[in-house]
């Protein structure tokens, strides 16, 4: 009964994974299971610290060992991708509130809009998280945010002939139809902050409704968390909310700066760091009968050893 707890809270809670317990030249790794194997193919892609393909590092998980593979790599690689396009496509688009009215930049907003809106859902659809209900509730809160977006736009926007983003900033209550998608940002935001300790991840957190909480008249200031890409550009024009120009511009700016090198950090990460524990993964995979049969076999051998 004591493992079955440790199992349990272990699937439900965010566990940093384990550094590597030793080197094998070639070979499988596997978890034992009712009646099957659950094998990972043994490759030195992405944690080779010594440059050679026929090395493999094998990591020591909560349910047995477990080596990076190919389809590792190139999952983590396309999720650090997305984080740079969302990235990318917010400063640019943020850029605007400091260019003049008439700049081309400012008519081509909403193309930045679904870049970065893309960027986030690819990252969204690959990211590694323990709990599947919170990653399922991410994915679900991006999907409304699209859909919002997509409705303000067709909708209402158009026909008021504005763009997406001067249609929300005109309109504040469109907030309610776009704020889902960074809803979901901010609960990526918050897991990586939570999970690496990274300070830009964590200021990130109170940057962004600092920020909008200045934008917004004091008796809205409850929508805050829901961070809006068309405010976020905007923010610069408003003079009814609880900042003034010059302080929302430098926390703008600092925004900016911050998602920066929240992305491009994520690039000197070992790949092991967005894998997590591989082993809880494949643990999920399993039937109930191999679940428990796994948890019997890690008993025996615990009392064993």
């Amino acid at each position: 009964m004591a493992l079955l707890g440790l199992s349990t809270v272990a699937v439900s809670a965010s566990v940093c994974p384990t550094g590597p317990r030793w080197r094998v030249d070639s070979g499988t790794s596997r978890i034992p299971s009712s009646g099957c194997r659950k094998t990972v193919r043994c490759k030195a892609v992405g944690d080779n610290r010594q440059g050679s393909l026929a090395e493999t590092i094998v990591y020591e998980g909560i349910y047995g060992p477990w080596t990076i593979d190919d389809s590792d790599v190139r999952e983590v690689i396309l999720y650090r991708t997305g984080l740079v396009t969302a990235a990318s496509s917010f400063v640019v688009a943020a850029s605007a509130a400091f260019l003049p009215d008439n700049s081309l930049l400012k008519q081509n907003l909403d193309l930045f809009y679904v870049l970065g809106s893309g960027g986030l859902g690819l990252s969204l659809l690959l990211i590694h998280i323990y709990v599947s209900e919170i990653k399922r509730a991410l994915q679900a809160l991006w999907g409304l945010g699209v859909l919002g977006s997509a409705t303000t736009y067709f909708a209402l926007a158009q026909p008021a002939n504005n763009n997406l983003i001067q249609y929300v900033l005109h309109n504040p209550s469109a907030v309610w139809l776009v704020g889902p998608l960074f809803a979901a940002l901010t609960g990526l935001v918050f897991k990586e902050g939570l999970c690496y300790g990274k300070l830009e991840a964590g200021l990130l957190t109170f940057v962004i409704p600092i920020l909008l909480l200045g934008h917004l008249d004091p008796h809205d200031s409850y929508i805050v968390v829901l961070h809006i890409f068309c405010l976020q550009v905007a923010l610069v024009k408003q003079t009814t909310g609880l900042m003034d120009d010059g302080v929302k511009l430098t926390l703008l700016a600092s925004w900016m700066t911050l998602f920066v090198v929240f992305a491009g950090r994520k690039f000197t990460q070992p790949i092991k760091d967005d894998i997590g524990d591989k082993s809880v993964f494949m643990f999920n995979s399993l039937r109930d009968n191999e679940r428990k049969a796994l948890l019997e076999k890690l008993q025996q051998q615990k009392t064993q050893n």
